[in-house]
């Protein structure tokens, strides 16, 4: 969030079991956790189901073991997961996805011992 690339965020627990943390009004259901972890699963699966988050449906532009990206219009959610966590980040439509993805990722890599 300190970066200013996300209107919101939020922190799912490594096994995609709970919710840890998130920023006020940013809910994630159960359900929507345990579909974010099918999309880390199965690409495909993600590529033709897209994500759910915080009851707005993203279309899937990009799934792989360690990140799915959604977009919604201009708005749009990277995920990214780490051996500790998942962050999720939300961005508005005055966010370029590739300037929030930059963000998060760097946090991403920090948090899987990179620099």
């Amino acid at each position: 969030m300190g970066t200013g690339q996300f209107d919101k965020a939020a922190i799912l627990s490594y096994d995609f079991s709970s919710v840890e943390a998130h920023s006020p009004g940013f809910t994630i259901s159960p359900q929507e956790v345990q579909a974010i972890g099918s999309a880390f699963g199965d690409s495909t699966w993600a590529m033709q189901n897209g994500v759910t988050i915080g009851g707005e449906k993203f279309l899937a532009i990009k799934a792989d073991e360690q990140s799915v990206y959604g977009k919604k219009g201009k708005e749009g959610v990277i995920i990214v997961r780490t051996p500790s966590c998942i962050l999720v980040g939300h961005h508005s439509e005055a966010t370029q996805t590739t300037n929030a993805a930059a963000a998060i990722e760097k946090v991403g890599d920090y948090l899987r011992g990179g620099k």
